[in-house]
């Protein structure tokens, strides 16, 4: 099969919509990508045309987009183009769609933290509520992961000196 591959850099325009469905859940949103060019006449950048794009997003991309991407997000989608076609009382009418295989956030517009989803442990319930309360070896294990996390390692971490990043 040959999948169109692309890549996309705009931003969201409306609030992404999640839906469960029987096949998984899904999360559907629309974004715009206006192209800039530099006018050497004018001396100065303007806008170019507007490309306006479906994006949908399944499983478990689709719970990771609705808990983090809002409208206005500057994003970056990559996914699977396909043209999406139906017909109005107007006659047949289409519009371009992405399954995104990836979603982001546009890191030259701002910042991010970003969280790892857990998968569950091998031996437990996919469907387990992970908003109970932990047994006490989860609870250490637990602590003992975030503790890790917050230390420092020579060679991965940057730097543990904020001002050295502003100086």
């Amino acid at each position: 099969m040959n999948d169109t591959l692309v890549t996309v850099v705009g931003n969201v325009v409306d609030s992404p919509r999640r839906v469960r469905l029987a096949s998984g859940a899904v999360t559907n949103f629309r974004m715009a990508s206006t192209a800039r060019r530099y006018d050497s006449r004018s001396q100065e950048f303007v806008d170019a045309g507007t490309f306006w794009v479906d994006i949908e997003c399944w499983n478990e991309l689709s719970g990771n987009v609705s808990g983090s991407v809002s409208k206005g997000d500057p994003v970056i989608v990559h996914g699977t183009l396909t043209t999406h076609s139906w017909e109005t009382e107007n006659g047949r009418r289409s519009t371009p769609r992405i399954r995104a295989l990836a979603v982001g956030p546009n890191l030259t517009r701002g910042t991010a933290e970003f969280r790892r989803s857990r998968p569950p442990r091998s031996g437990e319930a996919a469907d387990a509520s992970a908003d109970g309360p932990l047994s006490p070896s989860e609870a250490s294990a637990e602590d003992a992961f975030a503790a890790a996390s917050e230390v420092p390692v020579e060679g991965r971490d940057y730097v543990t000196d904020v001002e050295t990043l502003h100086a």
